[in-house]
């Protein structure tokens, strides 16, 4: 099984919650240098404005070391002025400065010869009842996506949804509120992100969801990790929920999908670039075996549909 790598520069850089710091500050350069030295690499995921800078500065840059560019990733919720939300704020000049984020994006994005940016609007929700117009909201997102999409049909806009953080509830929480949207918005270039962890901790089953967007033509791109679907705490694949993730990976092959696969995968013990290599090796043996069960036998057991049997050939391919 062959599959598209990008590292998500932020997994090689800082990382601390709000009792510690586990990763230290790396610059860009830096994190691209480390990104050589992990094998398995094939692109990059890079973040406007903060890894790029608001101008392009940095462009040259990426390009400079190399890697192919598997998206842009557009941050609205990082900087004080999305405060109350990006494109849900309920000013009108945050919510145009959105999208102009998004533009900016796209641009650097056609430059870079990724042609998508991924978006994930966490600062767009709410945290208490009474706190927001949920109508206003919904239209105010639906607006501001239909600007971005019309603005260069040849990029593509994938939304990354979760259900909470950094909001307690968010606008766009699960697949299918997120498909939803799309076809509100009605634009082709607008898709999907399916974070596997964001699919855990929102109830639901990956693999299905995988399905459900590519048969609606709007999986663009997917992320993977693991968590205890209570938290999104960004662990290895595979680590907790591991056949969620062989199911997943089944899938993908089985749809025929040929997109590119980061990870949203943070380290509090030992060192992230390590934690990135692992990542890899790790995709990488679960698509050894899946190959050594067999692809015919995996449909087979599918399609019998008789779990006692199932597991029992599954664990036992594991000794």
């Amino acid at each position: 099984m062959a599959f598209r790598n990008s590292i998500l520069l932020g997994t090689l850089g800082r990382y601390a919650d709000r009792f510690h710091e586990y990763q230290k500050p790396r610059s860009l350069a830096e994190r691209l240098d480390v990104a050589r030295t992990i094998a398995r690499t094939d692109g990059v995921e890079p973040v406007y404005p903060q890894d790029l800078g608001h101008k392009g500065e940095n462009v040259g840059l990426v390009k400079k070391s190399g890697f192919a560019v598997s998206a842009v990733n557009v941050n609205v919720k990082g900087e004080d002025i999305f405060r109350n939300g990006s494109f849900t704020n309920p000013d009108a000049a945050v919510r145009q400065r959105s999208v102009e984020y998004l533009k900016s994006g796209m641009d650097m994005a056609a430059d870079l010869g990724a042609n998508m940016l991924s978006v994930c609007p966490l600062i767009d929700g709410w945290d208490y009842a009474f706190q927001v117009d949920y109508a206003k909201q919904w239209e105010w997102l639906t607006e501001c996506f239909r600007e971005a999409t019309a603005y260069r049909s040849d990029v593509k806009i994938s939304i990354e949804y979760k259900a909470y953080e950094v909001r307690n509830r968010i606008v766009l929480p699960n697949m299918g509120r997120t498909l939803h949207f799309c076809d509100v918005v009605g634009a082709p270039n607008l898709g999907v992100t399916m974070d596997v962890g964001h699919a855990l901790i929102a109830g639901e089953t990956p693999a299905a969801e995988l399905c459900i967007a590519h048969a609606a033509g709007r999986l663009f791109y997917v992320h993977f990790n693991d968590n205890d679907r209570g938290a999104d705490w960004d662990m290895l694949p595979g680590s907790v929920n591991f056949w969620e993730t062989l199911e997943t990976l089944y899938y993908v092959e089985k749809l025929g999908w040929d997109g590119w696969f980061a990870y949203d995968v943070f380290t509090r013990s030992g060192d992230n670039a390590e934690a990135v290599a692992a990542t890899f090796e790790i995709m990488e043996n679960i698509g050894k075996l899946i190959q050594k069960i067999g692809f015919d036998e995996l449909s087979a057991l599918k399609d019998e549909g008789v779990p006692a049997r199932a597991f029992n050939k599954l664990i036992g391919a594991l000794l």
